[in-house]
């Protein structure tokens, strides 16, 4: 029943918004919203109770979710991936002559004594990926929620267990693609509920699972290999603060100061692992990397040493983020190495 399905989908916190009868495609838009150059930004639909713009007008308010499919229980039923933290590895079954072999497995190449005899769709590329790297094959991972579609594909769900925001792709895309085939619903799409039934079929679950498991460490850098987080915004470099000065000063002489003066530099950024999300991270590290690198340039401690206490600590206020915090911590420490902080002055 669709509407017990929204309501499911809904208490696990996964907004829902209808899908046309019959279909995987959101609901019609309303007349207004159907006008060239209409946009969602700034549209009050999705406020007032409509379901225009489809995965942007997701939602997890019950009374309505009554309304939507208790006045239209013919309606399907959409997950907007981003707002419920999913990841949903999308892969397609179609039968067809692969693409040239930089595409498919895009940023592996494949040689031309490699024998492709065979390799037709989507589970055959995803479980070469998984061989490559040792691994099983999501498409077999009966830990995590799997919906098998009208098609044949298969739909693996996982949620996001950290703070990234995956993007989504396709598979055949010249672009951002994890493989041939293989398609990812993220964030900026949403994905068919199980349950929910079209012209061709139902999108059944496999197994006894129905919640998702936490985004296999590596599937994920298979992830953010191809692409699929969005560009970094690391904070330009910036003076070195006053408190950051006056640290320095205050270690005054001698190498046997610098561990309290470090304890002092990094404190801000530990403190931040006390909050789940915010707190001016990305800010914090960088001018925590930039007063690092003027001690370097100092000669109060090596750059490595620097590197691998800034890493560690951030790593441990923002489990997950290695990548773009080594891409903070390189910038600041930069600017850093260019102005040297030495105990006694203010520079």
């Amino acid at each position: 029943m669709p509407l017990a399905t929204a309501r499911w989908c809904a208490r696990q916190g996964w907004p829902v918004h209808p899908l046309a009868p019959g279909r995987k495609t959101p609901a019609a838009n309303c007349e207004a919203c159907r006008r060239p150059g209409h946009s969602h930004a700034g549209c009050a639909c999705p406020s007032e109770g409509r379901w225009c713009h489809s995965f942007h007008a997701a939602t997890l308010d019950q009374r309505r979710i009554d309304r939507w499919w208790g006045n239209n229980p013919q309606f399907g039923t959409g997950v907007a991936c981003g707002p419920a933290a999913l990841v949903v590895i999308d892969i397609d079954a179609h039968a067809t002559k692969p693409p040239s072999r930089d595409r498919i497995l895009p940023g592996i190449p494949i040689s031309d004594q490699v024998n492709l005899a065979g390799l037709t769709n989507g589970f055959h590329t995803i479980a070469l990926l998984a061989a490559l790297r040792d691994m099983p094959s999501p498409a077999d991972d009966n830990t995590t929620l799997r919906v098998r579609t009208p098609s044949g594909g298969l739909h693996v769900w996982y949620r996001v267990g950290d703070s990234r925001s995956w993007q989504c792709s396709s598979g055949s895309s010249p672009g951002r693609a994890l493989a041939w085939q293989v398609d990812v619903r993220a964030n900026g799409g949403y994905i068919v509920a199980p349950g929910t039934t079209t012209t061709t079929g139902t999108y059944t679950p496999l197994g006894p699972v129905r919640r998702p498991a936490v985004l296999p460490d590596w599937l994920a850098q298979e992830l953010e290999r191809t692409g699929h987080l969005p560009a970094l915004d690391v904070p330009a470099p910036r003076a070195v603060p006053p408190r950051a000065q006056q640290a320095v000063i205050a270690a005054g002489g001698g190498r046997h100061h610098t561990h309290n003066l470090l304890a002092s530099v990094l404190a801000p950024v530990e403190a931040c692992g006390q909050v789940a999300e915010g707190a001016g991270f990305s800010d914090i590290l960088n001018r925590a990397a930039y007063t690092l690198g003027g001690l370097v340039a100092a000669s109060r401690l090596s750059q490595q040493e620097a590197e691998d206490l800034l890493l560690q600590t951030a790593a441990a206020a923002r489990p997950g983020q290695e990548h773009r915090a080594q891409q903070i911590i390189r910038s600041g420490m930069a600017a850093g190495l260019k102005r040297p902080l030495y105990p006694g002055s203010v520079r």
